[in-house]
């Protein structure tokens, strides 16, 4: 970068700290407010932030006060600062409860649990918050017209959850840990009927199943056995269309095989 370049970024730096500062230090609480809606508007959230925290105290009470809390609350949204937004959210909903932006901070306030919600190699506390949170905020706005969005939040929450327990559910299988790999991929299909994976889900517990009947002790083997056929009868119950239908039968006959040759 040219020198001149610098000295311009400078000055221009130079500048704005320069009308920053002016305006922080005026004791013009009007001036300092139409500056805070300025930059709300052409959002420098963080500069409308500050100065709507100095006018607080000076405000509390007047009708403009609700609108500074609700743009206060979406300074911070703006800025990715989710955890301190659903504060000020909430926030708002305990200073303006019969507010006409209730609902929609309401809304957001859940919207926010969504927002930190992590890729699914990591803890998905707040990813199960959001579902929660919308859930509740459906049950006690039954006829917002945010509902839609609601759902859409909740159902892509409980895709990512799933995904974290299918990958919870394989590494137990891939680590040789049968018997929790099949009972992670059952608990799977309970927490997901609506799953378009379920077959796939049930054709593991089988596998799982075969291989720890596999790796037992031949006394044990029977039991392990009987059980891949009855995860079997219960896969062609659930899934008489599925394409995975001749798989799940190679375990079903491997293991009646096997069971034959353990009567002999």
């Amino acid at each position: 970068m040219s020198r001149s370049w610098l000295v311009l970024i400078f000055t221009v730096l130079l500048f704005s700290c320069s009308r920053y500062n002016k305006i922080f230090k005026s004791k013009d609480t009007e001036y300092k407010l139409r500056m805070a809606e300025q930059y709300y508007a052409s959002k420098k959230y963080n500069v409308a932030q500050q100065l709507y925290e100095d006018l607080f105290t000076y405000y509390k009470g007047d009708p403009r006060y609700e609108d500074m809390i609700y743009k206060y609350a979406y300074c911070f949204y703006y800025q990715r600062d989710y955890l301190s937004a659903e504060n000020y959210f909430k926030n708002f909903l305990e200073i303006f409860p019969k507010s006409t932006k209730a609902e929609e901070m309401d809304y957001m306030r859940c919207f926010c649990y969504y927002k930190q919600s992590p890729k699914t190699d990591l803890d998905q506390s707040n990813t199960v918050k959001a579902i929660g949170a919308m859930q509740t905020f459906i049950a006690n706005h039954p006829g917002s017209a945010r509902i839609t969005d609601a759902n859409k939040v909740i159902d892509e929450c409980r895709a990512k959850l799933e995904i974290k327990s299918f990958k919870a559910a394989t590494l137990y299988y891939n680590l040789g840990q049968y018997k929790a790999a099949a009972l992670s991929f059952t608990n799977l299909i309970n927490d997901y009927p609506d799953s378009n994976k379920g077959d796939e889900y049930k054709l593991m517990v089988l596998r799982s199943y075969y291989a720890y009947a596999l790796m037992s002790i031949e006394d044990k083997q029977r039991e392990r056995y009987e059980q891949v056929i009855t995860e079997y009868n219960d896969f062609i119950d659930r899934y008489p269309d599925s394409k995975l239908l001749k798989e799940a039968e190679r375990y079903y006959n491997l293991s009646q095989n096997n069971l034959k040759a353990l009567t002999k």
